[in-house]
């Protein structure tokens, strides 16, 4: 069965093992996630790895601390020595995802990451859109900002309690004024304007691991207003910016799967093949 730890640092970390034969991979979530986020795909992996989900700082059951992206790669690798693992497969979804493209960099040789849709924010700078006339592009970009807008000031407020109900424990965080989602408001700000999490694109470029970018083709089912419209543009924009930094270099793979950015949830068992195809270093 998992088993669940706290690492005890400044920054504590919150990790669930899932245990597993084989090389050691290092489940990274989205923003707003958890380490549940893995629970149908971890089962999936443990007859080939050892497989570790972990709660990124400011979510689920670990600590606080700025999102310094240096620092959170530092968390990671806390995990690793706390277990004492062998070089881990990083698989990172959203902004997990882009947090494995920095533990790349950091790691050159190591045996790789699987980026799930973790290359840019829906927003982004209006030139990493694409195939999109720029008067529509302008008002869709209005629309989007106004949406996360209300986000950041619903998440600056206590939660109705119909909708804690809705939400795993684990997200929550609990004060005297009321309950609150996580990561706060003040680090969801942070992490919004964040150039890097704007666009990651660029650190493919200098990525000399093995290293699998899976891609959504459709739109989270839901979006407000006319947010979807603006979807198709930013995955056009996401292919022709990264298809050039993966062309002949066989150990960059681009996979576009039929799902939307929501992939881990809709597609449990695809996201289990691409990890398991992908290289990773043998049992040791």
């Amino acid at each position: 069965m998992p088993h669940d730890m706290i690492i005890d640092r400044p920054v504590p970390v919150a990790v669930r093992d899932h245990g597993g034969d084989g090389s050691p991979v290092v489940l990274l979530h989205g923003l707003g996630g958890t380490l549940l986020h893995w629970d149908e795909v971890a089962p999936l992996l443990t007859g080939a790895h050892r497989v570790l989900a972990m709660d990124l700082r400011g979510h689920g059951l670990s600590g606080d601390g700025p999102w310094e992206w240096n620092a959170v790669l530092d968390d990671v690798q806390a995990v690793i020595d706390h277990l004492g693992l062998d070089a881990p497969l990083l698989v990172g979804h959203s902004i997990g995802g882009m947090v494995a493209i920095r533990w790349a960099l950091r790691h050159p040789d190591g045996p790789g990451i699987v980026n799930l849709d973790g290359l840019r924010s829906s927003e982004t700078a209006p030139q990493h859109y694409a195939d999109i006339e720029q008067a529509e592009l302008t008002a869709l970009l209005a629309e989007l900002k106004a949406v996360f807008d209300t986000q950041a000031e619903a998440m600056s407020q206590p939660l109705p309690e119909a909708h804690t109900a809705m939400l795993p424990q684990r997200a929550l965080r609990t004060t005297d004024a009321g309950v609150y989602l996580r990561p706060d408001a003040e680090l969801a700000a942070q992490i919004r304007y964040d150039p890097y999490f704007q666009d990651s694109v660029p650190g493919v470029a200098g990525i000399q691991c093995p290293a699998l970018f899976v891609l959504a083709t459709e739109n989270m089912p839901g979006l407000p207003g006319r947010v979807g419209d603006l979807m198709p543009a930013l995955r056009a924009g996401i292919r022709r910016d990264l298809l050039p930094l993966t062309a002949d270099r066989p150990h960059l793979r681009v996979l576009e799967l039929p799902a939307s950015h929501n992939m881990v949830a809709e597609r449990p068992d695809r996201i289990a093949e691409a990890v398991l195809d992908h290289p990773a270093p043998a049992a040791g």
